[in-house]
């Protein structure tokens, strides 16, 4: 089929390979080159680089409400559009003109997690699964009917990152899956009972509460991980909290008890992986060897 592709990140470059090897991309649209790095040049998304290290043509339009730019959609011709962590909304004459409209990569189990966020959430709420969807689009934030799920259980070493990686690549085959049979999947309208929405991780949700509860507290910085980390301050700077699992403990909120593990209000969480300021991430006992015994310390 005759396909546009419409995606940003990282998480949007395994499904980009995986169409590109079956069917026809007669083109990518990603979002512009932002300013990255110390000389804030513009760089452009993993999908832009990707696109053009395949051969494909790129747009990268601002904005998707002109009219002269859903001409030049339009005018494509294709069968479907493929859009996953695009970024940009899609007004109505988007959605209608390739022939079999627009699937929406979608990482979570619909529902449950529409809107930004839904990898973090997931981890943040203490689910015990997750998912990818290939939902048909419609005007709604993922309100359309879904085509193809798959479910994925959600670890208890899980992060952030070991979530997207994962998902990223079951969506890749679920795409590829879909695209083979569109014609004849039937569409599955959403429930109306379970919808929850993952909001935008905000950085003022990254500060730790060592009043909350252990396993809470866990999951935070799991599902912050690596971006934009869960932190606390220390006596020798900021700290970035990788890695942690709930643990038996107790004792004042934020005091370190011994090695890496610190109090809660309920429990405590041993600490596997950190980041120092303007460093590289590294061990719990690699940052104890440099910085000496912690315990009795106070983190807030």
């Amino acid at each position: 089929m005759r396909v546009i592709f419409m995606g940003t990140p990282d998480f949007s470059v395994a499904a980009l390979d995986a169409i590109h090897a079956a069917h026809d991309v007669v083109c990518v649209y990603t979002q512009p080159p932002r300013p990255a790095g110390r000389g804030k040049q513009p760089r452009p998304t993993a999908v832009h680089a990707r696109a053009e290290a395949l051969g494909l043509p790129v747009r990268h339009p601002a904005s998707l409400k002109g009219t002269t730019e859903q001409a030049e959609f339009a005018a494509l011709g294709a069968d479907v559009a493929v859009v996953v962590a695009y970024g940009l909304i899609l007004p109505q004459a988007v959605l209608d003109a390739p022939r079999l409209g627009c699937l929406n990569i979608h990482a979570s189990l619909l529902p449950r997690w529409r809107g930004a966020a839904p990898i973090q959430r997931a981890i943040m709420a203490g689910d015990s699964d997750t998912g990818v969807c290939i939902m048909q689009m419609e005007a709604g934030l993922d309100t359309g009917p879904v085509l193809l799920r798959e479910t994925t259980p959600i670890g208890d070493d899980d992060t952030a990152q070991t979530l997207h990686d994962r998902l990223s690549q079951m969506g890749a085959g679920l795409i590829v899956r879909a695209l083979d049979r569109l014609p004849d999947l039937t569409p599955q309208p959403q429930p109306e009972s379970g919808v929850t929405y993952a909001a935008k991780i905000d950085k003022a949700e990254a500060r730790i509460d060592w009043t909350r509860p252990a396993d809470e507290v866990a999951r935070q910085i799991r599902a912050l991980s690596p971006f934009p980390g869960a932190w606390c301050e220390t006596p020798f700077g900021r700290l970035k909290l990788l890695h942690a699992h709930a643990v038996a403990g107790a004792g004042t909120p934020g005091t370190v008890l011994s090695g890496l593990t610190v109090a809660c209000g309920q429990g405590a969480v041993t600490v596997t992986s950190v980041q120092r300021e303007g460093k590289r991430a590294m061990s719990s006992s690699d940052l104890l060897r440099g910085v000496g015994d912690m315990a009795g310390m106070v983190l807030r």
